[in-house]
């Protein structure tokens, strides 16, 4: 039970710090006694968006005793020493008193004032011991239901579902007697959607529609959430839910549709909001190589009219709208310093329109990118394989300076070209580079086939669509 305490307090409880502007600066005190942490120094941070910021810093004594000022009148906040584990607390206009160990073990520690953090202490205990029973209770129910041995027994199977009924009802009741201004009456719900989500997923899979229409109505523009610990949370889980729903994966693409169009309605004429939300999520959806979702997300932002995105930003989606499969990739002449030992006796072709093979892996990358030299070693590995298959590849350098580029890429073997003038080089510009490494796979007609995301997709591509033969190739 202490660990699924301290698994719930950690997950549950994360940080809102409300803009200072919205209220004056109230000088709040939390205090108390950390004997476990005696002469340590612990701090108070919160949260800006994906990012975390310090509020304040103190210094626990030798008896283990501290107060710690604080000037933010509502929120939650994260108190941390030198283990780096995390106790958080609501701020809510009120002097808050701790008695415990240490951080680090959240059950030791209880709360003598600060009737918020009361609430919260109450919740994060008895609400794990409440999904655990209703998840057992429900496990028992589809014994009843499922197996003849026990379908005809109707007594026990109504038992069963009034004690589901009751636990339910008990945990709403709970969230409900809070006062309308408290901040736990905002924060406990949504904490508890987002923490639902793996259980829903495994066990009650008949909730899964509810719980992503319940993501779908979390207001994303409320001040709270930018400072709330939450928006990664809420993003990751919501879409990795509709992800791992157990629908087709065209279900799955349309699914993510409604909630980005849902997302982006919201956020409509909030630029902070939209650009750094989109930013994460178009980041998260390319991670999880979800690409049909991660162009819809880049067209549906880049249409936004009530919202100006950063220029970074709009570089990044824009090529989706420019360079996203089937356009036909910009022809570009070999400028600068050419290396290609494939070549040697050969004449080495001047413009990417004067390769002849059947398919062109174009690659951005530099010396100085790190992800860049194990990727681009990793395709040297795989040049004479894909060559024979009839893939050139051409790498284009971001390298601002010729020694740089020659140590790293006169012994590739493949087209390796630079003009040394990094984000500025006119093929970088019309390609949308916004990242190291990129790859474009095109066809002989410079037709964009595939965006791959590594170099293990792109072998993995030739295996499948060149080496076996597979009717389905491009």
């Amino acid at each position: 039970m202490k660990l699924f305490y301290h698994m719930e307090k950690k997950f549950l409880l994360f940080a809102l710090l409300l803009p200072l502007s919205f209220y004056s600066a109230v000088a709040q005190t939390i205090s108390g006694q950390l004997p476990a942490l005696a002469n340590e120094t612990i701090r108070l941070e919160g949260f800006e968006g994906f990012d975390t910021y310090p509020i304040a810093t103190t210094r626990i004594d030798e008896k283990g005793n501290f107060s710690l000022n604080y000037s933010v009148k509502e929120g939650v906040a994260y108190l941390i020493s030198a283990d780096q584990k995390p106790y958080f607390l609501i701020l809510s206009g009120e002097d808050v008193v701790i008695q415990g160990d240490a951080l680090s073990t959240p059950e030791s520690i209880k709360v003598l004032e600060g009737q918020e953090n009361q609430w919260l202490d109450q919740y994060a205990s008895e609400h794990p011991r409440r999904e655990q029973a209703l998840s057992a209770w429900i496990y028992l129910e589809k014994i009843y239901q499922l197996d003849s041995l026990f379908a005809v027994q109707e007594i026990p199977q109504k038992a069963i579902v009034e004690e589901k009924t009751r636990i339910r009802r008990e945990d709403s009741l709970f969230l409900a007697q809070l006062p309308k201004d408290a901040y736990v009456r905002w924060f406990l719900p949504t904490r508890k959607l987002i923490s639902s989500v793996s259980v829903v997923a495994q066990y009650r899979t008949d909730e899964i529609p509810a719980t992503i229409a319940a993501f779908r109505q979390l207001d994303y523009s409320n001040p709270r959430f930018y400072r709330s610990g939450l928006l990664k949370d809420a993003l990751e889980s919501h879409f990795w839910l509709i992800e791992n729903s157990g629908v087709s994966l065209e279900l799955v693409y349309e699914s993510m549709k409604v909630s980005i169009d849902s997302l982006m309605n919201q956020l409509s004429g909030h630029e902070l909001l939209m650009n750094e939300i989109t930013n994460f999520l178009f980041n998260l959806l390319e991670t999880h190589s979800l690409f049909e979702a991660s162009e819809y997300l880049a067209l549906k932002a880049l249409s936004q009219n009530s919202c100006t995105l950063n220029n970074d930003l709009a570089r990044q989606l824009e090529t989706y709208r420019a360079m996203k499969k089937g356009k036909i990739a910009p022809d570009f002449v070999f400028v600068g310093d050419v290396f290609a030992p494939a070549y040697e006796g050969d004449k080495i072709p001047e413009k990417l329109s004067d390769i002849s093979d059947s398919y062109v892996l174009v690659a951005f990358g530099a010396s100085w990118c790190p992800a860049c030299k194990s990727e681009l070693n990793e395709m040297a590995q795989y040049y004479r394989k894909w060559k024979t298959e009839g893939v050139e590849v051409v790498f284009v350098s971001l390298d601002e300076n010729r020694s740089d580029f020659e140590s790293f890429a006169s012994d590739f073997g493949f087209i390796s070209v630079c003009d040394y003038q990094k984000w500025n080089s006119p093929v970088v510009e019309s390609y949308y580079v916004f990242g190291t490494p990129t790859l474009f796979l095109l066809d002989q007609e410079r037709k964009i086939l595939l965006r791959p995301i590594s170099v293990k997709q792109m072998d993995a591509w030739v295996d499948w669509f060149l080496i076996q033969g597979n009717p389905m190739k491009e």
